[in-house]
């Protein structure tokens, strides 16, 4: 089972690009379609846990299907799977990046990647709104927090514990 989620974990960091949304797509299929260690709902809980605590939303999620799955080592084990890409990676640009980072091309590469992670980021969204949408009173809270978000540019933390407060008051 360690070795499992080490490499389920490792090829999620390895083939998701843009990070934190972006990799939404590819963690749903693997953690609740391909291995089932999450349900839907579970996994749309975790994403929203994974707003209020600190750390990047891949480690929080593989720190969590790892324990939830097998423990502290399983939590361990994926945790190091999702982040040993990055650093990897991170480490191998950096170093063509001082040679070539000027370079025109290289600039287009790297643009069209954000790009890519905004449809990335889109997928997840609609992926998600099957268990985030289920009643009234949830649209109303993600329309005002896209509201206080986009227009009035208020803090993700404030808005995440509001968002919160506001589920308690609703749905208790």
């Amino acid at each position: 089972m360690l070795i499992r989620l080490f490499l389920t974990f490792f090829k999620i960091g390895l083939f998701s690009f843009g990070g934190g949304y972006a990799m939404l797509p590819l963690i749903s299929r693997e953690v609740v379609e391909t291995n089932h260690w999450l349900t839907s709902e579970g996994f749309a809980n975790i994403i929203g846990i994974s707003q209020v605590t600190p750390g990047p939303l891949a480690i929080n999620t593989a720190t969590y299907v790892g324990y939830k799955t097998a423990g502290i080592l399983g939590s361990t084990a994926a945790t190091l799977g999702v982040a040993l890409p990055s650093i990897i990676i991170v480490y191998i640009l950096s170093l063509f990046l001082d040679k070539h980072g000027n370079n025109k091309y290289v600039g287009g590469i790297l643009k069209y990647i954000r790009l890519c992670a905004i449809g990335l980021i889109a997928a997840a969204a609609i992926m998600l709104k099957d268990d985030v949408f289920a009643n009234v009173q949830s649209v109303l809270i993600f329309i005002v927090a896209f509201i206080l978000s986009f227009r009035f540019k208020m803090n993700p933390i404030t808005l995440a514990i509001l968002s919160g407060i506001a589920g308690f008051i609703i749905f208790r």
